[in-house]
């Protein structure tokens, strides 16, 4: 790669900036590329263009959107390898794991794709005789969408993709640490054909790109993905012009292990939860309860598995864990977990990592908690890094309690071979996703994704859920002359 620049993409054509910022290696601090600064005056652009192209793109059948997104699939899986060793580069995510995000991207394009011949209504029957009475769904019209860097293949193309298909057009705004991996996208979608307009992108900070694309007249929806404050801050100026909102936020998912549970399994999948991805996801398992006459014996092996993981640069293939993605992100968690070091034991981990090769990058080691107030900031706040913490608990009363007792309520995992013991799990957990032996991290295409209360706000993400939000319902009364 050859320092390239990630540039604008307004009205169908690719844009310079001025102004630009180095795009750098978290694994190693080498500058890969360089990308676009706009404002206020590009947001406006690109939605002068998404409305523009609105019309004639919701007219088109929608066979022949689908054929775009299929076409666009097809080029992103003949370059999956190039497009996750991009993703490593730039955000710090192990290979194989970025080599996975980038094929469940197609994925997703080509289940969207599929949208395109599944019912966009419903038919009633009506208490006159005469008429015929069915519904339509219509696109909402220009969609602000604004995504994270920790899922850059992924969660971009889970908010394009049913936007695209249900004909919607779209202005994009691409998190900085992964902005060129996003970009590769809509590189796919140009080259599949898409009109001029359908899809743009304005690169730049947050405070400028985003709130201009959040207060926008013109902008119909905001579909957004990031940290519950940020979410909150949309919302609110979101509803001073009664725009439709859809946010998807932060996460303190827990654990409960039971005393029946396969201890092994159960130890495999907290740590796979905790600390795949360096931790930085939503759905990562931040807090354990553990029967206590299992405790003792899950924590030495979970703290042993943590201490054995091999951190390292994410295209060397013996890694399992790669850097966090910014000096920032990494200084924000080591403080965090500084402080819950006060205030409980730090089993393993959660230092900085500097020999070597390593001292050139963002690494720690994986931290794992024990002893901390259930009260603490760590016990009730997302700490976004490969972290988790460690509780005995007395009964499922007790786990059950601790479990829903945080504002977050987006994923939940309990591991037990008692059927009755799972059910009540699944009705009284407060949950948008739930797991039964297996890690709170993970969805699949075709089923919603969302969180409740301070997760998760709006219609659910993926699956036919996805229609909620990128269409609106009209009701048709068809009598005959």
């Amino acid at each position: 790669m050859t320092n390239p620049t990630g540039r604008n993409f307004i009205d169908g054509r690719w844009l310079e900036t001025d102004e630009t910022i180095e795009d750098t290696d978290p694994g190693n601090g080498e500058v890969i590329g360089r990308l676009a600064r706009s404002g206020a005056d590009e947001v406006d652009a690109a939605v002068g263009a998404a409305r523009r192209a609105a019309s004639d793109w919701a007219e088109l059948a929608a066979s022949a959107r689908a054929r775009v997104l299929r076409e666009a699939a097809d080029a992103l899986e003949a370059s999956a390898d190039g497009w996750g060793r991009l993703m490593t580069r730039e955000m710090g995510k192990p290979f194989a794991e970025a080599r996975v995000e980038s094929a469940r991207a197609a994925a997703i394009l080509r289940f969207f794709a599929g949208e395109a011949h599944r019912p966009f209504g419903e038919q009633y029957a009506s208490d006159q005789a005469q008429t015929w009475l069915f519904t339509r769904r219509h696109p909402v019209g220009v969609i602000g969408i604004i995504t994270p860097w920790n899922f850059p293949a992924a969660i971009p193309t889970w908010k394009l993709a049913p936007a695209l298909i249900f004909g919607n057009t779209v202005v994009l705004k691409l998190a900085d640490d992964a902005a060129l991996t996003g970009l590769r996208l809509i590189e796919a979608l140009d080259q599949a054909g898409i009109p001029p307009g359908v899809v743009n992108v304005v690169m730049g900070p947050g405070s400028k790109v985003g709130a201009a694309m959040v207060e926008h007249d013109d902008i119909d929806a905001i579909s957004f993905t990031g940290s519950t404050q940020t979410g909150r801050g949309i919302l609110e100026a979101a509803s001073r012009s009664a725009k439709r909102v859809q946010l998807e936020m932060g996460g303190h998912n827990p654990v409960i292990v039971r005393s029946d549970a396969a201890l092994d399994s159960a130890v495999a999948a907290v740590a796979l939860g905790a600390f795949a991805s360096a931790g930085q996801k939503c759905t990562a398992t931040r807090r354990v309860y553990v029967a206590r006459d299992l405790y003792d014996d899950f924590t030495e092996k979970l703290v042993a598995k943590a201490s054995g993981m091999k951190v390292g640069y994410g295209l060397d293939e013996s890694t399992e864990m790669g850097p966090l993605v910014n000096e920032v992100q990494l200084s924000g968690v080591l403080g965090a977990l500084e402080l819950a070091e006060k205030q409980g034991k730090l089993q393993c981990g959660g230092k900085r990592l500097t020999d070597g090769e390593l001292g050139s990058g963002c690494y720690m080691g994986p931290a794992v908690f024990t002893d901390l107030p259930h009260d603490s900031e760590f016990a009730c706040e997302e700490v976004f890094g490969p972290n988790v913490a460690v509780w005995p608990v007395d009964d499922d009363d007790e786990a059950i309690e601790r479990a829903n007792g945080t504002p977050y309520d987006l994923s939940a995992a309990i591991f037990t071979r008692d059927l009755d013991r799972a059910k009540a799990f699944v009705e009284r957990i407060k949950a948008g996703i739930v797991h039964v032996n297996s890690q709170t991290a993970g969805a699949e295409v075709h089923v919603p994704f969302g969180g409740l209360a301070g997760s998760g706000y709006g219609p659910h993400e993926q699956g036919r859920a996805a229609i909620e939000f990128y269409t609106q319902t009209k009701t048709i009364y068809l009598d005959p002359s």
